[in-house]
């Protein structure tokens, strides 16, 4: 069978512009250079996916509204949507369409897309049917050949060495509002997507093979119905089979292992507005600030001694403030307005209570050694950590619960018991993720502090509130520049602004889309 392929070599340049690491890609295409913007983000490439189909000479359609990219290819469509974890990929003589789940979201830059090349360009050469290479300046070369119309060759796990095998079977665990299916697996795997149709979820993991034998299951009384697994070619394909309780399905790495989990969720959380009392229930009139630790709990210290405890509970009240003076039909809820200690579940409690439609948490963040380089205000999403620095600040802003009467109401969260308790926000957490980045918009504005993006962390707080939120860490308490702005009265005023800015926003877009759905 014939085979065809295009040799596109990436070479990247790096450019600083400000804050942001803006790189120059140098495409080279049947000997031809041609140079797209991409950006550069804590050492993830991302790039710009309008020019980089334009140097193909791929047709391309973007609608601002939706924010979505449109590539017809020649036998594929893919669809790439900003501030999305999510690529699709549709066959265009088939039914066929394979939804590809990337470790981050992609970004809007200035009305372009930017998807993270390294975890893209697998989907990207089998959509072009080109062969691509992707170079880095420590030479580091990824190239894959994709034969064009070759069908798979499966591989019989019978006749395999079974010590050769990377995943060693698998174990389920049901819960409430859920089905875990844990992946054991002895090597670390980076590469995998999942699709779902007809009621069954495929799993694809990458240069990885399985004992096969030890996967499959039959009707398990629950969500699952059955699984299924092969060994196609270097990788492993695992089916699931679910049941009408299903609702969706994500695929996260377990930390301090190799094991992967499947996420399979029910309808324990789902929500509806069927009729306008349910619309109205939902309208935007009631917001929850949450200023972080207080009373015996100081929180962190900054270089010059400033207490955590006393810059969130100014920012709190600023903030609230603000709403009260100029959203008169936004009823705004303090989870403490004072110097006085709350314990953490409680304050998911009194934003439950209240009604609340958006819960903001309000810290200040610090690193071990003072004073230091860091710097900047970040948004957190209610997510498992995706890195050290993740983990350790929600380690940090947990690590309160050592000061309430019983510690031990509290499940890990750095654990799979995360997943099933965060699932309880799943169904506000693309509002939470709005908001985030109108969030870290409107702070990008002001050249006061520095923007840090949108991270995610497991945080005691965000759990227990039932509703969209967010924690934001405002500023950095060891470093010197960033506690003088924090401490003073001007700068406490500056960052309520911003978050009040984002604020009036969301709730334009809060009230608009509860009056579509």
């Amino acid at each position: 069978m014939k085979k065809s392929f295009l040799i596109i070599l990436l070479v990247l340049f790096v450019v600083l512009l400000k804050a942001q690491t803006v790189t120059k890609l140098q495409v080279i295409l049947d000997k031809k250079t041609y140079y797209i913007p991409v950006y550069d983000r804590e050492g993830t490439i991302y790039i710009d996916v309008k020019s980089f189909a334009d140097v193909l000479s791929i047709n391309n359609i973007y609608d601002s509204k939706t924010e979505k990219l449109k590539l017809s290819f020649i036998d594929y469509t893919l669809f790439v949507t900003a501030k999305d974890p999510f690529l699709v990929l549709q066959k265009k003589n088939g039914k066929e369409q394979n939804i590809i789940q990337l470790p981050t979201s992609t970004y809007s830059l200035k009305g372009k897309i930017y998807i993270p090349l390294k975890y893209s360009l697998e989907t990207l050469s089998k959509a072009s049917g080109m062969d691509m290479s992707f170079q880095v300046p420590d030479k580091l070369i990824i190239k894959k050949n994709i034969p064009v119309n070759e069908t798979p060759q499966t591989i019989n796990p019978e006749t395999s060495n079974a010590s050769l095998f990377d995943i060693t079977g698998i174990s389920l665990s049901k819960k409430f509002n859920g089905m875990l299916v844990r992946v054991n697996s002895k090597k670390k795997i980076y590469s995998y997507n999942n699709s779902f149709k007809n009621g069954v979820i495929t799993v694809v993991f990458r240069n990885v093979h399985a004992d096969t034998m030890k996967m499959n299951t039959g009707d398990t009384g629950g969500l699952i119905k059955w699984i299924k697994a092969n060994n196609v070619k270097s990788d492993t394909e695992i089916r699931i089979c679910v049941g009408k309780e299903y609702t969706t399905s994500e695929v996260l790495n377990v930390d301090n292992s190799n094991d992967l989990l499947v996420v399979l969720y029910n309808k324990a959380f789902e929500n509806h507005s069927a009729n306008n009392k349910r619309k109205e229930k939902w309208n935007f009139n009631v917001l929850v600030i949450d200023a972080g630790h207080g009373g015996k709990d100081s929180g962190t210290l900054g270089v010059d001694g400033v207490c955590e405890k006393d810059v969130n509970l100014a920012v709190a009240l600023k903030l609230g403030n603000y709403i009260q003076q100029q959203m008169k039909d936004v009823k705004v809820v303090y989870t403490r307005k004072t110097d006085k200690f709350i314990e953490l579940y409680r304050r998911g409690q009194i934003a439950n209570e209240a009604g609340g439609k958006l819960f903001i948490s309000i810290h200040c963040n610090a690193t071990p050694q003072k004073p230091s380089n860091a710097n900047g205000f970040e948004v957190y999403l209610l997510r498992p950590g995706r890195t050290k620095e993740a983990i350790s600040i929600a380690s940090r802003e947990n690590s309160v619960i050592k000061y309430e009467d019983n510690p031990a109401r509290y499940q890990k969260l750095t654990d799979e018991n995360f997943i099933l308790v965060s699932m309880a926000q799943s169904s506000y957490m693309r509002y939470s993720e709005k908001f985030a980045d109108l969030l870290n918009n409107e702070v990008g504005k002001d050249n006061s502090i520095e923007p840090r993006g949108v991270k995610q962390a497991g945080f005691y707080v965000l759990v227990g509130a039932s509703m969209p939120g967010v924690l934001i860490e405002t500023g950095f308490l060891s470093n010197k520049k960033d506690e003088y702005f924090l401490r003073s009265p001007k700068g406490q005023a500056k960052i309520a602004e911003s978050i009040f800015a984002a604020i009036k926003k969301f709730k334009e877009m809060y009230d608009q889309n509860i009056e579509t759905d």
